[in-house]
């Protein structure tokens, strides 16, 4: 299957929390927490052709993440969880849901504010 959209999040949890929020077919895929250079082109390399977004946690390792994605693939939009919860996995659906929709993904309605 070949996917227009590609979200990069930190860990399995984040990933199971946004799957349910979706109404469109989305691969997400996480990096496990911090990873390197190398690997991070390793695992990103089927979904080069995608929309890149990245959903990192607001914490150190979460913004080690993302300038390393803004370093590889400066076209990756960046999605910020409110700080105010801190990690993906950690915010209310209804607030995913409102940041994805904002960033033109399609989401289901029940999880609308």
């Amino acid at each position: 299957m070949t996917y227009e959209k590609c979200i990069i999040v930190e860990g399995r949890s984040d990933m199971l929390k946004l799957v349910p929020i979706l109404a469109e077919e989305v691969k997400i895929v996480y990096t496990n927490g911090t990873i390197s250079e190398d690997a991070l082109l390793e695992l990103l390399e089927p979904y080069e052709e995608c929309e890149l977004y990245t959903f990192f946690d607001a914490d150190q390792s979460g913004e080690k993440l993302r300038k390393l994605m803004k370093r590889i693939y400066s076209e990756a939009i960046h999605l910020n969880v409110p700080r105010t919860y801190m990690e993906v996995a950690n915010a209310p659906r209804k607030v995913l849901a409102q940041l994805l929709r904002d960033a033109n993904f399609s989401v289901h309605k029940e999880y609308l504010i």
